[in-house]
């Protein structure tokens, strides 16, 4: 299962989700199909464009609580200190994405940006210990 992870500026427009989306999946070697899930946090749950890209991909939005993005926070790749100031997090597409797959889950890359908004991919370990190949994740929709 993999999740995209989202964070943004206020305002982002749902085409500006979408451009991370597609960076992330781009970066990542995956098609949209892969993506079981969107996560954003709780604090994002009003952002129009973040809501939009997900229902434009067919996918479920889960919002992601402040104590879970925290219990992620160790595993994220990136800083910033906007974010850091405002959820006390390093990271809101890293841990969103991090805490909806799971804690045992890994980021496939850092996060990736476009206009106001950030997304960042995570899935959870194979048998073996490591993130899977990107292509063992595509599924047909």
């Amino acid at each position: 299962m993999i999740i995209a992870g989202f964070g943004c500026r206020k305002g982002a427009t749902s085409d500006e989700v979408a451009a991370a989306f597609a960076l992330a999946l781009a970066r990542a070697g995956l098609e949209p199909g892969a993506i079981a899930a969107f996560a954003a946090p709780t604090s994002k749950g009003g952002e129009t464009g973040i809501a939009a890209a997900a229902e434009r991909h067919g996918l479920p939005l889960v919002l992601i609580p402040d104590a879970a993005l925290k219990a992620a926070a160790d595993r994220a790749l990136t800083r910033s200190e906007r974010v850091v100031a405002l959820l006390g997090v390093p990271s809101a597409a890293e841990t969103a994405a991090l805490a909806a797959a799971g804690p045992t889950a890994r980021l496939m890359g850092p996060r990736a940006s476009s206009g106001k908004a950030t997304c960042a991919l995570a899935a959870p370990p194979a048998a073996g210990g490591d993130v899977p190949e990107a292509a063992a994740w595509r599924r047909r929709r």
